[in-house]
């Protein structure tokens, strides 16, 4: 029974490896300055063709909802590294590198805002969300609005996020984020995976999901988009 338990969860797993060919970045938030006009983040993984361990770590100007001048930093390494391996170390390695802009940016690594909304993996995304910030008696509707265009084995897309805002006394806000002309080359899909709002408590921060093409199948990689609220 157990050996049948076994074969069946090996089975298994190689089903889901075929559908997924590809490799996931895990997204880290770095934190705020300590004025939450600066969000550092970062990314990381192991290539799933080279297996070699990549990390990439920004700056963002949350109210300009841009990188900071220098505030983009990446790094892949040519040595392979273990089966099991997350590629964390590659992360380290970056983050010490970018002690300058950690200084020059006044990025706390303890003020990481609130966390309002997370996609948990495994869970199935959708391009409605909404829920109810308790705490600023808010209620967030977000629209997530995307469209892919395919050529032959090509792929881009574009995307932006309708933001509806409702707050006490039934006053609603609403804001669009993003830029919908702006066309991203391989990338085939987008989803809201977490949204947090900022120490002080005026800016949102979208952390969105890409699913980007490749002839080996489908990266996830990460970026976000930010947009003051208050």
């Amino acid at each position: 029974m157990a050996k049948r338990l076994f074969l069946i969860g090996m089975l298994s797993a190689l089903a889901a490896a075929a559908v997924w060919a590809g490799d996931v970045a895990q997204f880290v938030n770095l934190g705020f300055s300590d004025d939450s006009r600066y969000f550092m983040f970062s990314q990381f993984g192991v290539q799933e063709k080279s297996s070699a361990p990549y990390a990439e770590l920004y700056v963002v100007d949350v109210p300009a909802n841009a990188f900071t001048s220098q505030g983009i930093r990446k790094v892949t390494y040519t040595k392979s590294i273990e089966p099991g391996n997350s590629g964390q170390g590659a992360l380290f390695n970056l983050i010490e590198d970018a002690l300058g802009l950690k200084k020059q940016f006044r990025i706390d690594h303890l003020l990481t805002g609130r966390l309002l909304y997370l996609l948990v993996d495994g869970g199935k995304a959708t391009d409605t969300i909404e829920f109810r910030d308790f705490l600023a008696s808010n209620t967030y509707t977000v629209n997530l609005m995307q469209n892919v265009t395919q050529k032959g084995t090509e792929v881009s897309s574009t995307f932006h996020i309708a933001l509806s805002i409702k707050g006490k006394g039934d006053s609603t806000r609403s804001l669009d984020i993003g830029s919908p002309n702006l066309s991203r080359s391989g990338v085939k899909s987008y989803h809201v995976k977490m949204i947090v709002l900022a120490p002080d408590g005026k800016s949102l921060i979208f952390v969105i999901q890409k699913e980007e093409q490749d002839t080996r199948g489908v990266n996830i990689r990460y970026m976000v988009e930010t947009v003051r609220i208050n």
